[in-house]
């Protein structure tokens, strides 16, 4: 599977063709992607033929549309079953995808549906790079109504979390960013709080945004939300992300997933604005999309706007997230739940 190669090692693919065929195909690979490999116009039909349909790592096992065909939302399957997820989400000047790391996820976070599913395994690098390929090639040939038809942002928050599968996210940021040719402004990486990653992330080339997902802002009602948070409590997490923000020159993201009752009061809205204040952080605001296997809820969005004037008041920059795709299943996991619960009936 072409994808799975580094675009270095594309020749080994066409070991008999001229060097120029090779150029050719990395470029339909990476800077002009398209659905199916007959698609691949300036290729001779017995290449094209030879990789059929293995262009994919994997295959489209659900898609689903919102928002007026401006979101989609899809299910990948590779070949040895695991789930893969991947979001699209079109606006006037800008198309963002929200990509998968890991197949699965081991940090068990109480409100997110991968967790509640476990670990399966990494994804490779060109698991991970195909995702954008995909919707890249999708924006390209199909398109969403007034959307850019090309992606403009790529966001690392789908399944999984990133820096837990360090090496093989570098890969894929290194084919993005020096081979696809996306800017390294347009992506971020998001992480729970894997402090080791974050200070390895910082010592990269690439300016890449980082997003802290904090969820709570004192280390008992975190580690009650995010059990990583024993190991690497507020006060490392905080310094490491101070540390890439000295050294990127980077303004911070710190996500903060509405839970009712439970992180949406007043006391947490002071704290967290100590810590966005310190970082000089802005922070994204995230209704909780419910997961089938937990009985937490959103606030109403009027207390979620309270919680935001509060944070605004202390001179925090806060933004209450756009929510997209809640009638297909469009928080991270939520459709392989969704696919599981269909085999097990079925």
């Amino acid at each position: 599977m072409p994808y799975l190669h580094a675009p270095e090692e594309l020749g080994d693919l066409l070991a008999d063709e001229p060097s120029y065929r090779v150029d050719q195909l990395r470029r339909w690979l990476y800077r002009t992607p398209v659905l199916h490999a007959e698609d691949m116009t300036n290729l001779p039909a017995a290449i094209r033929e030879s990789i059929g349909d293995r262009l994919w790592p994997f295959r489209v096992e659900i898609e689903q549309s919102a928002d007026s065909g401006n979101t989609k939302k899809w299910l990948f399957r590779a070949g040895d079953g695991a789930a893969i997820e991947a979001v699209l989400m079109g606006y006037p000047k800008r198309a963002t995808l929200c990509i998968s790391s890991q197949a699965g996820c081991a940090l068990a976070c109480t409100f997110c549906a991968t967790g509640q599913f476990g670990f399966e395994r990494h994804l490779e690098p060109g698991e991970i790079v195909a995702q954008a390929a995909y919707a890249q090639a999708f924006l390209r040939q199909i398109g969403m109504p007034g959307v850019p038809r090309h992606l403009t942002n790529i966001v690392f928050m789908g399944m999984g979390e990133p820096l837990a599968n360090y090496d093989r996210v570098r890969e894929a940021l290194r084919r993005m960013i020096e081979v696809m040719g996306l800017s390294a402004r347009s992506i971020t990486v998001s992480t729970v709080g894997m402090v080791p990653g974050i200070k390895r992330l910082t010592e990269e080339p690439w300016p890449v945004y980082l997003a802290v997902s904090l969820h709570a802002a004192d280390d008992e009602l975190r580690t009650a939300l995010v059990p990583i948070n024993r190991r690497y409590p507020i006060s490392d997490l905080e310094a490491a992300a101070r540390g890439y923000f000295e050294k990127k020159g980077r303004r911070l993201s710190i996500e903060w997933t509405m839970i009712d009752g439970v992180n949406d009061n007043l006391d947490q809205a002071g704290k967290l604005a100590a810590i966005a204040g310190r970082l000089r952080a802005h922070v994204n605001l995230i209704a909780l999309n419910p997961t089938p296997l937990s009985t937490q809820r959103a606030p109403s969005k009027l207390h979620i706007d309270e919680f935001a004037t509060a944070l605004s008041k202390r001179g925090i920059n806060v933004t209450v997230r756009d929510t997209r795709g809640r009638d297909i299943d469009a928080a991270c996991g939520q459709l392989r739940v969704l696919s599981e619960n269909s085999r097990r009936l079925g």
